[in-house]
């Protein structure tokens, strides 16, 4: 019994089932007396304990969810009854802004159980391909985007964590897309429009609103996230936003990423090496494009102005992302355009 027992414990980051405890042979007042309080193990959620007296940590917390969900006769590691998604699964995963509750749990149909605490089962018919993560069953980042996805309200939110699964590389934007529109997310505005600026390039809240701003304006489109090259294919940088034509870039600078004296030595020198090749930046913060716009903006337009009178184009190469179909004004008529 003991040793069954401990099998158990280790595969399961020290948690069990009520159904697993009593068919290695521990009766139901066992149970019961040990999870009472200031007793050896405790009651996380109906039918799961935690084999313990400390306090559960994160991934504890996860596959607890996991283990309440799953079929009782299945092996709740096997990620075919049960499996973490969204947020949390993200979160576990080490997403940025990803929130690691309520956890949401895929449980596979006609099986639902009730929602428990931050738990909340969710029955699906379109059971996904299955992955551990820190040792608990889940999702695929992909499939746990969109979960989320689903169940978020907050568009800021959203657009941050599809940005960063993508900005990891988890999964490519197109990819997530096609998934959302499985999923019958794609047709919520915030997710559509998130999904939309992950396929053009956009990776930030920051350049989604300077998307949204750009917009706005009769000014040209630009690339998102396009990686500038010179001449001898030497890698300069990846602007927010650049103009091939005209040779103007836009730099978002987070104080949260620039706050190191080496962070904004970083920053400084890749101005540097897209000015000596006669890039022209023009450079903002998040807030500033929040709260003043139209400065931002007017910076653009006179930088724009400048490029577009050089008298000869820029031999920098833009390999990046297509450009975006916003309306180009007549003052800007199309040039040959080196991208790759």
């Amino acid at each position: 019994m003991i040793t069954a027992i401990a099998r158990t414990a280790r595969r399961q980051l020290n948690l069990a089932t009520y159904h697993q405890l009593t068919q290695a042979g521990i009766p139901s007042t066992t149970i019961s007396g040990r999870s009472r309080h200031g007793g050896p193990w405790q009651r996380l959620l109906p039918r799961v304990y935690l084999l313990q007296t400390g306090p559960p940590d994160t991934r504890q917390q996860a596959l607890s969810a996991v283990l309440y969900a799953a079929h009782p006769a299945a092996d709740p590691l096997s990620g075919t009854t049960a499996a973490l998604t969204g947020g949390a699964a993200l979160a576990l995963l080490g997403i940025r802004d990803a929130p690691p509750e309520p956890l949401d749990v895929l449980v596979r149909a006609p099986r639902s159980p009730a929602a428990a605490g931050r738990v909340r089962p969710r029955p699906t018919t379109r059971w996904p391909a299955t992955i551990h993560i820190s040792g608990v069953p889940s999702t695929r980042p992909i499939r746990a985007a969109a979960d989320f996805a689903t169940r978020t309200d907050d568009a800021d939110l959203v657009r941050s964590v599809l940005a960063n699964v993508v900005q990891g590389g988890w999964c490519h934007p197109h990819d997530l897309r096609a998934e959302l529109r499985t999923g019958r997310v794609h047709g919520r505005p915030a997710v559509r429009a998130a999904a939309a600026e992950l396929v053009a390039g956009v990776r930030s809240i920051a350049e989604g609103r300077a998307r949204e701003t750009l917009a706005a304006t009769d000014l040209p489109a630009p690339l998102w996230n396009a990686r500038l090259h010179g001449p001898d294919g030497t890698f300069l940088a990846n602007p927010d936003a650049y103009w091939p034509d005209e040779g103007v870039a836009l730099e978002i600078d987070s104080a949260e990423y620039h706050y190191t004296r080496d962070a904004w030595q970083a920053t400084l020198l890749r101005r540097l090496r897209l000015e000596a090749r006669g890039v022209l930046v023009a450079g903002t913060t998040p807030g500033i494009l929040r709260d003043r716009p139209a400065d931002v903006i007017a910076a653009l337009r006179a930088l724009l102005t400048l490029g577009a009178a050089r008298p000869e184009p820029l031999r920098v190469t833009a390999r990046g992302h297509a450009q975006l179909e916003l309306p180009l004004p007549r003052a800007y008529a199309p040039k040959a355009r080196e991208t790759v």
